[in-house]
């Protein structure tokens, strides 16, 4: 495991119980976010992965929208949280940089908001990996802060000390690295966000 990966992992272990009350029932005062969560449950048909799924509030929901889906994090306790949450669901310790499913297995892959944790050269390989393990025509959702280049150093979050990396990049970019993996973007949405240079990116794709 890298030094940012080992960093990441440790700083949302100790996090870890903290955002899971920051984020409980945030879906409810987003309408926007809600929309396209329903959008991709709708479109996608088959198994689903969470990658990065944190205490598991997402996979819920959209496993209350009847997607057939399981929650994959970096992070040991947060998946210890989501299994205590929701013990009906799956949720696994695993990292997006190096997924454990067999090629072509799942109908759609999301990330919500946490590929800004990877250095902008690793994202790449990560859009790889979604590929690989999606089946021909498998749908992606990504979710991200973008905007502005900005290289962040964390030292605290959630009110506890942390020690993990930002990245922020701008939407053209993402949108284009996403389509270099060999997806077709079926839709893209950009929103303002809560600090100048900053914005909420949205991309659905398909798998060619």
């Amino acid at each position: 495991m890298t030094d940012h990966l080992a960093a990441t992992r440790a700083s949302y272990d100790a996090a870890a119980a903290n955002y899971a009350e920051f984020v409980e029932g945030k879906l409810e005062g987003l309408p926007m976010m809600r929309a396209m969560l329903g959008c991709f449950a709708e479109l996608v048909d088959g198994p689903v992965a969470e990658v990065g799924c944190g205490p598991g509030n997402v996979t819920s929901y959209l496993t209350s929208l009847g997607v057939q889906i399981r929650g994959i994090d970096l992070a040991p306790r947060m998946v210890e949280i989501a299994r205590a949450a929701y013990p009906e669901l799956v949720f696994e310790v695993g990292s997006m940089t190096s997924l454990a499913l067999a090629d072509a297995s799942l109908a759609g892959v999301i990330a919500w908001y946490s590929i800004h944790h990877l250095p902008p050269a690793e994202l790449p390989g990560v859009l790889a990996g979604f590929h690989r393990v999606l089946s021909p025509g498998g749908r992606l959702l990504i979710g991200t802060h973008a905007g502005e280049v900005e290289h962040r150093q964390l030292s605290e979050a959630y009110g506890v000390p942390v020690s993990y990396e930002s990245f922020i990049q701008p939407p053209e970019l993402i949108v284009a690295a996403i389509r270099s993996a060999g997806f077709t973007i079926t839709a893209e949405l950009v929103e303002p966000g809560n600090k100048p240079g900053r914005c909420h990116l949205t991309v659905f794709a398909q798998k060619d």
